[in-house]
């Protein structure tokens, strides 16, 4: 199936390991152009030249940090000047797991306001100065990385993954008439190079009985990112292997 992704340009934040790298690694392989970005030079780099290795596309390593205004316009800007253009920008970076994660006694308020800063705020400000240029173009794909622990409790920082909910919607409908599609991503248990033995167990308590891989979300965020998924926006997918035992209408 032909994506019609040859030629486009992605910019996926937190792209330096994990679940953003295994992204923009899918997204390359379609024929994508794509900055990376995180706040360390030494993972972007060696992450770009793993990745241009692979693919054979533009990577292009970006120091960034969401909590920044400033600096969320110096990754936009610095992407239109190597690459030309945007159509792609995947919301990626956040502290996997969330920050607040112990009881409500231990909970710092501080904490949660920085979980919240980079995952939600920060998510929008990277659409935020994104969108006008996907406006200009009349074509754009917005897609924001989740987690499951928004839908169950148990995790105060999950409280960010369902703000994300509301953000991709009320983003899907104010710029579906630009031709720019918003759409959610919730990963579950996921390997990376991080990943231990234990985590791989108790996620094989899921429908499918083993551990989702970074590539496979990959696979979803692609395929959101496509031609081919110009009619679906403001949704939120549970890419977990069904790790949660109840249907979300």
């Amino acid at each position: 199936m032909d994506l019609g992704l040859t030629g486009r340009v992605a910019i996926v934040t937190g792209g330096s390991r994990g679940i953003g790298k295994a992204i923009a690694l899918q997204l390359a392989s379609e024929g994508v152009d794509v900055a990376i970005c995180a706040r360390q030079r030494s993972a972007l780099d060696e992450a770009a030249k793993d990745l241009e290795k692979q693919t054979g596309r533009r990577i292009l390593p970006i120091v960034a940090d969401t909590t920044n205004s400033e600096s969320v316009a110096h990754l936009v800007d610095a992407t239109l000047k190597a690459l030309g253009r945007i159509d792609v920008l995947v919301n990626n970076a956040s502290t996997p797991g969330g920050m607040v994660r112990g009881p409500l006694a231990e909970a710092d308020e501080k904490t949660l306001l920085e979980d919240i800063d980079t995952k939600v705020v920060g998510y929008m400000r990277c659409a935020k100065a994104v969108a006008p240029h996907m406006q200009k173009s009349r074509w754009g794909r917005i897609i924001n990385i989740g987690g499951l622990s928004g839908r169950r409790s148990g995790n105060i920082s999950g409280l960010r993954n369902a703000a994300i909910v509301h953000l991709t919607k009320t983003l899907a409908d104010e710029l579906g008439t630009h031709g720019i599609t918003v759409n959610l991503v919730h990963p579950g248990q996921t390997r990376t190079e991080r990943t231990d033995a234990e985590t791989e167990r108790r996620a094989a308590s899921n429908a499918i009985r083993r551990i989702v891989d970074a590539q496979e979300i990959g696979h979803v965020v692609t395929f959101l990112a496509s031609t081919k998924a110009a009619n679906v926006t403001g949704v939120a997918i549970d890419a977990s292997g069904g790790s949660i035992p109840v249907m979300f209408q």
